[in-house]
């Protein structure tokens, strides 16, 4: 066959496609466990992190069998749903559901000292994109033990400071309920939140909307889970 006729051409450029195509196919397949395992283990650095539990990659799954010693997932009335593969439960999936299909995941950890604490996933979005994270709870309910938050592309030095130690730790010991037992989750202050506020914290200084994503994001999510907080 003529090398430099368009049939040539033409046959030899659906044999490249098929080819690449199956050898792209091949690598995607072969890499799927892998990163399916990256993910899962992703995700249970970050609940560990709400309960401040210091992990890495090499010690996260041991560590998470250890201090988490149950996993359920509820409904929008607060009842618990039997059956459900709760690690499983993509809590942004869920979002776009009716209310009353919502399937809720709570982690329940017990530290060292004997204290249980109630993990919680929260799903936002921020000024570029995604932003999400897990708040942890003590025993009351209404007191934050611990948080950490994620994004994806948040900006260097203002969003993006969400992520930091120096910037989650501002949320422990903040309440989500106020005295008469009403929900009023935690605000993200512009200008800074009182020392005395025990339901603010600061925003970020020239990250307002991610400021005000983290906020909406932290209202929208624990308000679904109001009526499992009051049942406890």
């Amino acid at each position: 066959m003529n090398r430099n006729s368009n049939t040539y051409i033409f046959i030899f450029s659906i044999i490249m496609v098929i080819v690449v195509g199956a050898i792209l196919s091949f690598v995607a397949i072969s890499l799927k466990p892998m990163q399916t395992k990256n993910v899962e283990i992703e995700k249970k650095r970050n609940i560990l992190s709400a309960l401040q539990i210091k992990n890495t990659v090499e010690n996260a799954e041991d560590l998470f069998d250890k201090y988490i010693t149950e996993m359920i997932a509820v409904n929008t009335n607060g009842e618990i749903i039997p059956d459900v593969d709760v690690f499983e439960l993509d809590l942004k999936k869920e979002l776009y559901k009716e209310h009353e299909d919502i399937k809720l995941p709570v982690f329940i950890g017990k530290l060292d000292n004997g204290e249980l604490k109630y993990i919680i996933p929260l799903s936002g979005k921020g000024l570029w994109g995604p932003i999400w994270g897990y708040i942890a709870l003590n025993e009351d309910m209404t007191t934050v033990f611990g948080a950490t938050f994620s994004h994806k592309s948040e900006t260097p030095g203002l969003g993006a400071e969400i992520e930091t130690d120096w910037y989650q730790q501002k949320f422990s010991e903040k309440k989500i309920f106020d005295e008469n037992g009403d929900f009023v989750s935690i605000k993200v202050v512009k200008g800074g939140a009182p020392p005395d506020n025990i339901h603010g914290v600061d925003a970020i200084s020239g990250g307002t909307i991610t400021s005000n994503g983290l906020e909406d994001m932290l209202f929208d999510c624990l308000k679904l889970y109001e009526p499992y907080l009051n049942n406890k």
